[in-house]
């Protein structure tokens, strides 16, 4: 019925336009001549111009020839669909294994293959004659199963010549030539094969995937495979709904199949395993109670703290130190390096099934491509993961001298670059089984490591070098007195100094390693230690699309560290825009806790601005130690208030008084407001000897303070951070001085 009224849509508009031609041709006529026009006219009936003509016998046959055959056509094809459906019942339900239910079922899968069947417009009816496009092979027929016996292990294929081809079933079975992909050109055609070749099951080829889903088998018994095409008739589903007894299909097999651990989907993915992640990880839990976050890290460790790699884990008592990861802090408390215990996560395979969210953390993996588009990313292994908002908290990579890295092999067996908890652990190891060790650099990580060392050099005999091109340590924060001051500490630890010292070339000769100094002096040790600074991890930054920045490395962010609308980066790898302060990249232990807890709250709908300035400290030992905040560069102005020290006056006195080693966990932005209105009296005048107890150093820039530095002065970090928020000019730095109370005894 449709194809009739196909066929009348395309022939009305010619039958209006004829007739309407006719008309007024015989108008024309008979206004001109007077007399009668001819029933026949001399020219064709055309939809063209005006003139035409047509014959009125021919159209008015055609229309009439085209509604009968319409009709007839239409009647037959009803009746033997109808017929062929009811045959084709009959013998399924006389089937012995399948009894009353199954037929029900098979009715079932009928009906519901009706209602689902694509409309008969793009499917064209069965025809009982040849396609004339290309030639086709005589439609085989697939022989049922004597009725005595359960199943049969092979296909038998018979050609027939006097069943039309749409009565065939529309099923097929697999022959040794490859099946073409169910393209709209095959899948409108009746399926082509070849007339006797029989296959079983056990060695059949794969099969192209046809859009109607697979017929079950039974893998038990051997059985035909039947595929099913899309097809015009719904008996063809039945019978191969009915042939598989409703078994199981196999699902298809993913190309690339993730591993089980890995899940496809994470609302909130944090990339890299570090502090900055573990602190947005708990911000957005704290949000958003039931946020689902994963967290992806290269190491096999969860997320720790990095500080008492180079600072407590060193002074511990304990000889399985390396194993169990628990310190004493200055306080006398002990806990472990990790944030967390592993109860605290969940696993990564239950993240999208655990009933109120949780964080669960993805070891020994890495993010090698990143698909901004896509809202993905690729792991090395393969594995993809969705996500919703990502941040990308990857940290760096220590550097190292290039005289080193060209030395060769046996050069860099002997070297390490300290980060992660493997470093150390060796390094740990190996100061108790060599001679010497040096160490390059005279910065934090430098300057700590060579008094944890020198504080052991004496019990196991151990000579510890430190050398730096400053003129002392952290030469490049603290002024050059300051120092100064600090080498001698130093050296004090048992510690072998060597400043001015710039490195040419370093060289493995008899079991030793001599390191040679542009000014000529040698130097012979058995393990070097590189602690020269960090290079962020920017490997992700060609791949997403993310701006780098040119002059502080690390990827661009704005000041709520937002590199696109669903992407934030935090810690060591974000260079962002300080409002107070502008654009800036800091790599440290607090800055890594403030940028990745912001992070978190702007992923969560905050859209905070960066100005909760981060704070950084270092210890020399339990007896001296500073805090710094802002801008701290030995290049700038600055100015020092100092004042003798106390007993109180150490880190081991401020840990014990706040409870924690951990000294920016400590800090509450509350405290600021109410230490800021103490008054103190005026200080004495500032100390000309080299005796620097305790003090305050300011760092300006355009007579504006932009750093602070406390030495030997805890507990105040939110008095500093105020003062550089506030960003004014001040004319006497030592009525600035008294909101430290660093004259109290």
């Amino acid at each position: 019925m449709f194809k009739c009224k196909t066929v009348w849509n395309k022939l009305a508009p010619l039958a209006r336009a004829s007739s309407t031609l006719c008309l007024q041709n015989a108008r024309k006529s008979a206004l001109r001549h007077g007399r009668r026009l001819e029933m026949v006219q001399k020219a064709q009936m055309s939809s063209g111009p005006a003139g035409g003509g047509g014959e009125n016998t021919l159209y008015y046959v055609l229309i009439g020839a085209t509604c009968l055959g319409t009709g007839v056509y239409a009647y037959r094809t009803v009746s033997g669909d109808k017929e062929r459906y009811n045959e084709r019942m009959i013998e399924i339900g006389s089937r012995p294994k399948q009894g009353p239910q199954a037929a029900e079922a098979v009715a079932k899968v009928v009906t519901e293959s009706k209602e689902d069947a694509a409309p008969l417009e793009s499917i064209p009816e069965p025809s009982s004659e040849p396609v004339k496009s290309e030639p086709v092979a005589e439609e085989p027929t697939l022989t049922e199963p004597p009725a005595e016996e359960p199943l049969v292990t092979e296909a038998v294929v018979e050609s027939t010549e006097t069943e039309p081809a749409a009565e065939a079933p529309v099923t097929e079975p697999i022959v040794e030539a490859s099946i073409p992909e169910p393209t709209v050109e095959n899948t409108i055609r009746e399926p082509v094969v070849e007339a006797s070749v029989t296959e079983p099951v056990a060695e059949a080829p794969a099969v192209a995937q046809s859009e109607e889903p697979l017929a079950p088998v039974v893998e038990s018994e051997p059985t035909p495979v039947i595929i099913a095409e899309c097809v015009p008739e719904a008996s063809s589903v039945s019978e191969s709904a009915a042939d598989s007894k409703a078994a199981p299909a196999a699902e298809p097999v993913e190309p690339t199949a993730a591993p089980s651990d890995v899940p496809e989907h994470a609302p909130y993915l944090l990339i890299g395993g570090g502090t900055a992640s573990f602190a947005a990880a708990r911000s957005i839990r704290a949000r958003d109670p039931g946020a689902r976050v994963l967290i992806v890290t290269e190491e096999s460790d969860l997320p720790y703290m990095r500080p008492p790699l180079s600072k407590e884990l060193w002074f511990s008592d304990d000889p399985k130190v390396i194993e169990t990861l628990r310190f004493k802090q200055w306080n006398g408390k002990e806990r472990s390096i990790y944030f967390q215990p592993p109860s605290f996560y969940v696993s990564p395979a239950d993240l999208a099934k655990v009933e109120n969210g949780g964080v669960a953390v993805l070891t020994g993996r890495k993010v090698v491509h990143m698909d901004v588009r896509g809202n993905k990313v690729t792991l090395s292994d393969g594995a993809e993961i969705s996500y919703e908002k990502c941040l990308i908290a990857t940290g760096g990579v220590p550097r190292n001298l290039q005289v080193i890295d060209r030395a060769g092999e046996e050069v860099m067996k002997r070297t390490t670059l300290f980060r992660k908890i493997e470093d150390f652990r060796s390094l740990e190891k190996i100061s108790r089984e060599v001679k010497s060790i040096t160490i390059i650099g005279g910065g934090f990580l430098g300057s700590e490591l060579a008094c944890a060392l020198g504080r052991r050099s004496t019990d196991v005999g151990l000579e510890v070098i430190q050398m730096f091109p400053e003129k002392g340590n952290m030469g490049k924060v603290l002024p050059e007195y300051l120092s100064n001051w600090t080498t001698e500490k130093v050296r004090k630890e048992g510690v072998s100094v060597i400043t001015d010292a710039l490195v040419k070339n370093v060289t493995y000769k008899n079991d030793k390693l001599e390191i040679k100094l542009k000014d000529g002096r040698l130097f012979k040790t058995d393990h070097i230690v590189a602690a020269v600074g960090l290079e962020p991890s920017m490997e992700l930054a060609k791949s997403a699309g993310l701006e780098v920045d040119s002059d502080f490395g690390g990827y661009r962010v704005n000041a709520e560290l937002q590199a696109r609308s669903n992407i934030w980066v935090a810690g060591d790898a974000a260079c962002f825009y300080d409002i107070n302060l502008g654009r800036r990249r800091v790599e440290h232990h607090d800055h890594a806790v403030v940028s990745g807890r912001l992070a978190g709250e702007n992923m969560t709908g905050a859209s905070k601005p960066y100005w909760h300035q981060s704070m950084f400290w270092s210890d020399l030992g339990p007896d001296v130690g500073y805090e710094a905040i802002g801008i701290v560069d030995s290049s700038l102005p600055t100015v020092g208030v100092f004042a003798k020290a106390t007993a109180k006056d150490t880190p081991k006195a401020a840990t014990e008084q706040s409870g924690t080693g951990i000294r920016s966990e400590s800090e509450t932005e509350a405290v600021a407001g109410a230490l800021t209105a103490e008054t103190t009296a005026t200080p004495p005048p500032i100390q000309q000897e080299e005796d620097y107890g305790k003090g305050v150093i300011f760092y300006l820039r355009d007579q504006v303070v932009v750093g602070i530095v406390l030495w030997n002065v805890f507990n105040r970090m939110p008095i500093a951070r105020k003062i550089i928020k506030d960003g004014e000019q001040h004319a006497d730095l030592n009525e600035v001085a008294k909101l430290f109370n660093i004259h109290e005894d």
